[in-house]
């Protein structure tokens, strides 16, 4: 008689494709059962709550909203939730976001089947998984980091469309010399010297998309 565990697992990815070949990879392990699918945030949602998966591994980027938004909706309706992040994307940005919101796993695509499958099952069993050491040392390396208000990081996705202080200053309400503070503020904390440089440095962390 067979006592191994079956673990629920919930899909979301906004691709057909990728979640057809993961159902494919993880139907293929007796442990494993796929309970549902979903392509976006309020689908993620809605099918976690008829469902209640043991494990929901989710994308990072979602129609209607992303991943870590997903992440939050799910976890506020059960703050036991086994959420794992499973994206192309390594920006430094996004892994401090995911965990900070709770993901007990963060996974690139570029991992084996076999690798999921013991990530599934280790999320299952012990409530996290360890990161990778490619993650690890992004996470590190956003770790030693200033973090951005929400206003120095609207400021900077102007900034990065090349609006002046005045301009920035019209779009979010308030005056160019507040503008200039704030610009000055986060090229600080980015450990930059100009404009261009915080862009690029945006980027590459994730902070911000062009998307």
């Amino acid at each position: 008689m067979n006592t191994q565990p079956i673990i629920s697992v919930l899909l979301v990815d906004d691709h057909q494709v990728v979640r057809m070949g993961l159902a494919a990879v993880l139907q293929g392990d007796p442990r494993i059962r796929i309970v549902g699918e979903a392509e976006d945030l309020d689908g993620a949602v809605r099918q976690f709550r008829k469902h209640q998966p043991d494990v929901v591994l989710m994308d990072l980027r979602l129609p209607g909203g992303g991943g870590i938004e997903a992440l939050q909706a799910i976890r506020l309706d059960d703050s036991d939730a086994k959420v794992l992040m499973l994206t192309t994307f390594d920006f430094e940005e996004d892994i401090h976001r995911a965990k900070q919101a709770g993901a007990v796993g963060y996974l690139l695509k570029n991992i084996s089947s076999e690798e999921l499958i013991a990530a599934i099952i280790t999320a299952h069993e012990k409530g996290s998984v360890d990161y990778s050491p490619e993650v690890a040392a992004r996470l590190a390396e956003r770790d030693g980091m200033a973090e951005l208000t929400a206003r120095e990081q609207e400021v900077l996705a102007l900034v990065a469309k090349g609006l002046t202080n005045k301009d920035i200053a019209r779009v979010l309400g308030f005056t160019p010399r507040t503008a200039k503070a704030h610009v000055a503020n986060l090229l600080e904390k980015l450990g930059v010297t100009d404009r261009t440089e915080a862009t690029g440095v945006a980027l590459k962390r994730g902070i911000i998309s062009m998307e």
